[in-house]
């Protein structure tokens, strides 16, 4: 990722409306397959700055890798020690050992996509979970993907094909920041006509912020029981089955 982004990113990720619903989304659906636990083995992969391996502490031990020097830079200044310089499809660590990984908008960025998903197979315990998240629909392919050095866009379908053929078992997928598609798009949409790739991740008025927060904890509240048929994000959790 370009590194002026991670400047961005910590400086927004702790209140940001994006950051801040799909960070909630997240948790809720961890406590909801991990009922009443506080000693699970999480792998935080791409972890970025930090701010959902921060979130994730009070479920167990948070180990947090990312590819990038700078991105464990940001995360130490939030205080986290267990920190490991990774790449996604060669993680340096024993088969079976994590109870849950975590992988929010990071599988886009890796050009063997379905060896990372494997990898990530590989270190989750049997009954453990892969939580992702990955940008939805190659149409909105724009300066946002370019900056954020994206590889691809996925649908449901896509990523379902991916991660069932690394041998998981796709528990929920869903469509995800769906009330906000039609703004998304729009902003979308402006930045193919931009002549130097950015992110649209840039503050916003407070009144406008929280009010975007709202809209994503009414949909948070709505997915973790019902899928959505269509979304800026694709949103995946599936389960290692065996011990094979």
């Amino acid at each position: 990722m370009n590194p002026a982004e991670y400047e961005r990113m910590y400086a927004q990720e702790d209140t940001y409306w994006w950051f801040v619903g799909r960070r909630r989304l997240i948790l809720g659906l961890m406590q909801r397959q991990f009922p009443d636990r506080s000693d699970l083995r999480i792998l935080d992969v791409g972890c970025g700055t930090g701010a959902m391996s921060s979130a994730m502490r009070g479920l167990g031990t948070v180990t947090s890798a990312d590819m990038s020097p700078l991105a464990l830079r940001f995360s130490s200044r939030r205080g986290l020690d267990r920190l490991c310089c990774a790449d996604g499809v060669r993680l340096p660590f024993r088969s079976r050992t994590f109870d849950a990984v975590v992988a929010l908008d990071l599988i886009e960025h890796i050009p063997e996509d379905f060896a990372a998903v494997e990898e990530f197979r590989r270190v989750l315990r049997p009954g453990g979970c892969l939580f992702a998240t990955v940008p939805a629909y190659q149409f909105l392919w724009s300066g946002h993907d370019l900056a954020l050095m994206h590889q691809r866009r996925y649908t449901t379908a896509q990523f379902r094909r991916l991660v069932s053929q690394a041998g998981l078992n796709v528990l929920r997928l869903s469509y995800a920041m769906t009330a906000l598609f039609p703004l998304v798009w729009l902003v979308r949409l402006r930045e193919r006509r931009m002549q130097e790739p950015r992110s649209s991740i840039r503050p916003l008025p407070r009144p406008l912020n929280t009010a975007l927060t709202a809209v994503l904890a009414a949909e948070n509240a709505w997915l973790r029981h019902f899928d959505l048929p269509f979304g800026v994000s694709v949103l995946c959790v599936a389960r290692r089955e065996d011990d094979s």
